[in-house]
């Protein structure tokens, strides 16, 4: 009843909000994308994005599809594997931002590993910065981060707002330079919240520095101060600065799953751990474990 093919292009419209990037992500024509679209939603008989000349937005019923969509892919994928008789087997060093470990990300390895046995997976988690270098220094095969705005290497997983978090209640006095929490350099968040802040012309001080998203989240929920931090992955404790605060706006940022140019070897265990990401790329910023 519903096209494989439609529903991968649901999905990634659904995670870019956006039809350009969903066809840019699939390699097709806008045209093609608009309509799987329509055809998948000829077959269900409703709905699944409210859409004018400047906003995308899933329906009530296209959020109802995303985890259909998600399981059907899923099952197809494992009979394809099934039958098709190939295992990937080999060693993968992935690196994942300091910002998906409150997400779900766990989950899409879980089923990675549990379908690619004989995969070898390699963790490492670290700032985006850090990771990009890696990749180009070969010592990383694929990498889920965030990249600069400027920056055009990667595969769009979604894109987001960022905004200013802190703890409820909490009261910046505007007299007084803003208190930050950061990352350390090379931090892509620091470096746009200071960015920001330049731009403005409103001076800062930094009360916490740490490279791990939990030594922030501790701070943040302390009261020590503000942090820049994405939209859609808001930590529990935490909420977003009210406008009247005056804190410039952050600015947006894109995550993307970035492949390493060496070790052919490894190149379909990335690929077929990449596309996962992609399928489940929702998961990742709808709410956290």
């Amino acid at each position: 009843m519903y096209d494989p093919t439609h529903l991968r292009t649901f999905l990634s419209v659904a995670q870019t909000l956006s039809f350009t990037q969903a066809a840019r992500r699939l390699g097709l024509r806008q045209s093609t994308v608009s309509q799987h679209v329509r055809r998948l939603e000829d077959a269900t008989g409703r709905q699944l994005f409210a859409r004018d000349t400047h906003s995308v937005e899933l329906t009530e019923d296209g959020e109802a599809m995303l985890g259909f969509a998600r399981r059907i892919l899923e099952v197809h994928e494992q009979a394809a594997q099934f039958f098709g008789g190939t295992r990937l087997r080999g060693r993968l060093r992935f690196g994942a931002s300091e910002d998906f470990v409150l997400t779900r990300l766990p989950e899409i390895l879980q089923r990675f590993r549990r379908e690619h046995p004989e995969v070898d997976l390699e963790l490492t988690v670290e700032l985006s910065g850090i990771l990009h270098q890696r990749l180009a220094e070969g010592r990383l095969d694929l990498v889920l981060a965030k990249r600069r705005p400027e920056d055009p290497h990667g595969e769009l997983v979604w894109h987001d707002e960022l905004v200013w978090i802190g703890a409820p209640g909490l009261r910046l006095d505007p007299d007084r330079p803003v208190p930050l929490i950061v990352y350390p350099p090379p931090g892509i968040t620091r470096e746009l919240a200071l960015r920001a802040l330049q731009r403005q012309g409103r001076p800062w001080r930094i009360v916490c520095t740490s490279g791990s998203l939990n030594g922030l989240l501790a701070a943040a929920r302390a009261g020590l101060g503000v942090m820049v931090h994405s939209r859609g992955l808001v930590p529990p404790g935490l909420v977003r600065v009210p406008e009247r605060a005056g804190l410039p706006e952050p600015g947006q940022v894109d995550f993307v799953v970035t492949y390493g140019r060496g070790r052919p070897s490894a190149r379909e265990a990335a690929r077929a751990l990449a596309e996962a990401i992609l399928a489940g790329g929702d998961r990742l910023h709808r709410g956290g474990p």
